[in-house]
């Protein structure tokens, strides 16, 4: 046997996000990225950046200087566009680069990717495209059930997994789920970025404002309910520095979300078989960026009251729950499992 043969494969589990990927190895690695890639705008940008590619948390903080990227949409990679499939391709290929062995022998991949739950068959396929040549095995998963099968949660429970491109929810019941036990919304974190930014704007017209900084205030301040203390931040008012209230805004945006995933969660759960239906709706779980929004779990469980009560509980660990998930999965599958899950 050789010394190539006899390197022991790397398992990897990889949570690709709209917003932030994140990667979890069999080595013990753990990275997220942010999902920009850019490259150098001209010569100048190159000269200043001393890179031609440019990745991650460092892509969105130069974003001046480049062609940027932000490859996902909706959890998926967009279509259509070769520089966001090569973008996708860049991503994918540094978050193994961070776990990778750095001994230089080189070790087969198999990878478990995690997709939005009503990804079509042709998205998983350009996924598919663009992973070619960087993987040697490739299964694709939904990114609940990767939640679901990380947390060990494989029976009679509800994940709900609120990302940056969609809400994604999935019923388990002791085996991998079926289409009809999965659902996907488009309104998630990107959802609500876009109405917080519109209603800022509205109420101060002179305040110059992004996405960017909409997204970090976001991720600091989201809460649904009665605000715990009022949301304060600051942005130029014809180029002032100036604080601006936010409060009722930031309230207005997260609960935007909130009626259509009451929706999906009550009708998955009429679909659940009658005598079982009390223990899934006592064990809900909440993961995803959007998991951390505050009073969200309580505010699902107040529309539980509406059919008997129930339970939500919030991952410990949203980051990297689902990637681990995707690990634990492509530790645990035998070839056959492979061979048919990876259509």
């Amino acid at each position: 046997m050789s010394e190539e043969q006899a390197v022991a494969p790397l398992s990897v589990g990889i949570d690709l996000g709209t917003s932030r990927s994140a990667i979890s190895s069999s080595c013990g690695g753990q990275f997220v990225v942010d999902s920009f890639v850019g490259w150098p705008a001209d010569l100048v940008a190159r000269k200043v950046l001393k890179k031609d590619l440019v990745i991650g948390r460092d892509a969105v903080e130069n974003r001046t200087m480049l062609d940027l990227h932000r490859p996902l949409e909706r959890g998926l990679i967009k279509e259509g566009s070769e520089r966001d499939l090569q973008a996708a391709r860049e991503l994918l290929r540094h978050l193994l680069s961070l776990v990778r062995s750095k001994n230089g022998k080189k070790q087969p991949v198999r990878a478990v990717v995690g997709v939005p739950a009503a990804a079509l068959r042709s998205n998983k396929q350009y996924l598919r495209n663009a992973l070619k040549g960087v993987v040697d095995s490739l299964m694709i998963v939904s990114e609940p059930f990767a939640v679901a099968y990380g947390l060990n949660a494989l029976v009679h429970t509800l994940i709900i997994d609120i990302g940056a491109g969609t809400t994604d929810f999935c019923v388990m019941k002791g085996r991998y789920p079926t289409d009809d036990d999965q659902r996907s919304l488009t309104l998630a974190g990107d959802s609500i970025d876009a109405h917080l930014h519109k209603a800022i704007q509205a109420r101060y017209p002179k305040a110059s404002v992004t996405l960017f900084m909409v997204r970090e205030w976001k991720e600091k301040h989201s809460f649904v309910g009665e605000a715990a203390e009022k949301v304060i931040v600051t942005a130029p008012v014809d180029g002032v520095p100036t604080e601006l209230d936010i409060t009722k805004e930031m309230r207005a945006a997260c609960e935007s979300i909130v009626p259509p995933i009451v929706e999906t969660m009550l009708s998955l759960l009429s679909e659940v078989e009658p005598e079982f239906q009390s223990r899934v709706r006592n064990n809900i779980t909440l993961a995803g960026g959007g998991s951390l929004i505050r009073n969200l779990d309580k505010t699902l469980e107040a529309a539980l009251a509406r059919v008997g009560g129930g339970k939500v509980t919030i991952t410990d660990d949203p980051m990297f729950v689902g990637s681990n998930g995707g690990l634990a999965i492509a530790q645990d599958a035998q070839d056959g499992d492979w061979d048919r899950l990876a259509s």
